[in-house]
């Protein structure tokens, strides 16, 4: 008799529905839910996110260097950053416009009982945004930090926009070099990156319990009450990213002749992982393998993917854009449509002028609201139920920037067809595994 292989998908989804109900159950009890919590379901998914962020800087430099070297061209490489940056800018501006208008239609702050919410202590966003309004995270000083000057330090940080920068010149050096010389250490980081990818399907496997661990915690800690008051937001916020999801992303998909469902069901293993535990990062190294898997050139996929998680945030913008509205509506305030202007530039620049900050949608928010007269006191009525909807907004964050690996790849005429066609049908068929993959 055959034993019935789970597949990781399942194994993840089973593991957040557990996690659902005995954060659930825990909510009520107080004195056993804070042991639980400190000494076993928050260290077992601190664990998954730490391994996560263990090996995302050592894929990033390894296959970006072996990618750029592979490019060898300076000229090409500007052209496919500077395609790369247009299309970010123009899909995240189309997000914030969307946010706004459905936020104006649909109008979710309006008719709530100010008294009914409850208000989250925000003073750690807020000393993040002191230092974003005081210049340290201004665009010019956004465009500095790229260089680093001490890269080893911004490796210790993680710092993704500095270690991008020099992988990008370490690449075109190395692809400089004669033949001879290069190849030794350009099969070093091949060795490396093939070998990043090995160890990302061995964390993989504790995936299901890093997820039961965080999404227990979250419920735990908040329940289902905390909802109610808000379920106008949270609904509209999750109408909006299926909209753009679908909709959105489907039609610029189509006018690369994609299919934006294909593309969800290849990357329904990362989705759940992605919107179970909040973090893009947890599947940053697959997307990279999957999206080179399908077509997309290596050159390509290991630098829009890593630049993506810092300037092509839709599902972040999404939010954002429709949390300033809520806000302004909560306290009864209207918005002029010069405002509203005003509210959406200071968001294209503000979005993109703090990426890696932690808590980033909160504190663009925070270092945006004062723009327009919204108080910022209204964010700590939305902070309760922020994972809920930051779960939501990180699940658009990967279709994104994957649907952008391929849209590149199109606009350069570096797509394989041939190899997108036997990968979709491998995979749809049930025959690509994640060995399979690398």
């Amino acid at each position: 008799m055959k034993s019935v292989k789970v597949s990781l998908a399942w194994q993840i989804l089973i593991a957040l529905v557990l996690g659902i109900i005995l954060g659930a159950v825990l909510h009520n009890q107080a004195e056993s839910r804070e042991w639980l919590v400190n000494n076993i379901l928050s260290p077992a998914g601190d664990i998954f996110i730490r391994l996560i962020k263990m090996i995302v800087v050592p894929i990033v430099i390894s296959t970006l260097i072996v990618g750029i070297a592979g490019v060898g061209d300076t000229k090409k490489l500007g052209r496919i950053g500077l395609k790369t940056i247009i299309y970010f800018e123009v899909i995240t501006t189309i997000a914030i416009v969307l946010g706004v208008t459905l936020a104006n239609v649909f109008q979710p702050g309006q008719g709530i009982d100010m008294s009914a919410l409850t208000a989250v202590d925000i003073s750690k966003y807020e000393r993040t945004t002191e230092q974003v309004q005081s210049g340290s995270h201004s665009l010019v000083a956004t465009i500095l930090s790229l260089i680093p000057s001490n890269v080893f330090a911004s490796i210790a940080k993680g710092e993704m926009l500095p270690i991008i920068f020099f992988s990008v010149l370490f690449g075109l050096g190395l692809s400089s070099l004669p033949q001879d010389t290069k190849e030794p250490l350009l099969k070093v980081f091949k060795a490396v990156s093939e070998s990043m990818f090995k160890v990302t399907h061995m964390i993989m496997r504790y995936a299901p319990i890093g997820v039961f661990g965080l999404i227990s915690v979250t419920v735990a800690n908040f329940g289902f009450a905390s909802l109610l008051p808000l379920a106008k937001l949270v609904v509209l916020v999750y109408f909006a990213v299926a909209f753009f999801g679908l909709v959105v992303l489907g039609i610029v998909a189509r006018i690369c002749n994609l299919r934006i469902w294909t593309l969800i069901r290849i990357l329904k293993e990362e989705l759940i992982l992605a919107y179970s535990t909040a973090s893009s990062e947890t599947v940053l190294p697959r997307i990279i393998e999957k999206m080179e898997a399908y077509g997309a050139p290596k050159s390509i996929t290991s630098f829009v993917v890593p630049t993506g998680y810092s300037f092509n945030l839709d599902g972040s913008t999404l939010y954002q854009s429709i949390a300033a509205i809520f806000i302004a509506q909560l306290y009864g305030i209207e918005l002029s449509l010069g405002q509203e202007i005003i509210l959406v530039l200071t968001l294209m620049v503000t979005s993109k002028g703090i990426a890696g900050v932690p808590g980033v949608s909160f504190v663009v928010l925070l270092a945006t609201l004062g723009s327009v007269g919204i108080p910022l006191e209204g964010l700590a009525f939305i902070a309760g139920v922020d994972r809920i909807l930051d779960m939501a907004r990180t699940a658009l964050n990967v279709v994104g920037n994957a649907l952008a690996v391929l849209v590149i790849a199109k606009w350069e005429n570096q797509f394989d067809t041939k190899k997108s066609l036997a990968y979709e049908q491998e995979f749809l068929a049930g025959r690509v595994t994640p060995a399979s993959q690398s």
